[in-house]
């Protein structure tokens, strides 16, 4: 028993990763990859001295919030908008927001207000040609998946049940594109593994 429920597990694991890793071979023409995005406008931003922003809403948010602390870790002056200590803005930051269906109303108001300060705006989404948070940005780093703005295009027909529900495709392929970011960004900065672990907390 407990073999066919290892078994069983795996065989949904590997289902959810595969359908996470399926975005990746996805076309993003004419958007450039977003890794190489996000890679790009974080070099530039942490050899100028920059600091990063980041801000998105419910699970995106959390998704972001994993990113800010391996910047940190990274050596890069980091922050989550509306965090008690988070600094003002300037025109040498990046602001990192995520609008996966296409636009929030808070999404919109932080990345105009960024943009005002002289900021550059990194938007991702999975709706670079519609969405409402798209004329604030900067640059946009399009990611093609699913979101709650397309999990139920055919209304009215009966389906099965979605192995990832709403956003969770999306969300899922924010945490694997941050990780692969992470990975290439220490590469760029010349960070090893001995400098990045040196800079976790300690205070736990």
């Amino acid at each position: 028993m407990a073999s066919e429920n290892s078994s069983s597990m795996s065989s949904l694991a590997s289902q959810i990763c595969n359908q996470i890793a399926s975005i990746f071979s996805k076309p993003t023409a004419p958007h450039p990859p977003p890794l190489d995005i996000m890679v790009a406008e974080l070099t530039n931003t942490a050899t100028q001295k920059g600091r990063v922003f980041l801000y998105g809403v419910g699970r995106e948010g959390l998704m972001l919030k994993a990113l800010c602390m391996r910047l940190a870790h990274l050596g890069i002056s980091t922050h989550l908008v509306f965090d008690m200590t988070t600094p003002p803005i300037s025109s040498n930051d990046l602001l990192i927001a995520s609008a996966g269906p296409g636009g929030f109303s808070t999404v919109d108001a932080i990345c105009s207000r960024a943009r005002s300060y002289g900021a550059r705006v990194l938007l991702l989404t999975a709706q670079p040609e519609s969405g409402s948070s798209v004329k604030h940005a900067s640059v946009v780093a399009y990611v093609p998946a699913q979101t709650m703005a397309d999990d139920d295009d055919e209304q009215g027909k009966e389906k099965s049940r979605p192995l990832m529900p709403m956003g969770s495709v999306y969300e899922g392929a924010m945490f694997v594109l941050f990780e692969m970011v992470v990975y290439k960004l220490g590469e760029a900065l010349g960070q090893s593994p001995e400098a990045v672990r040196s800079r976790h907390t300690n205070l736990e």
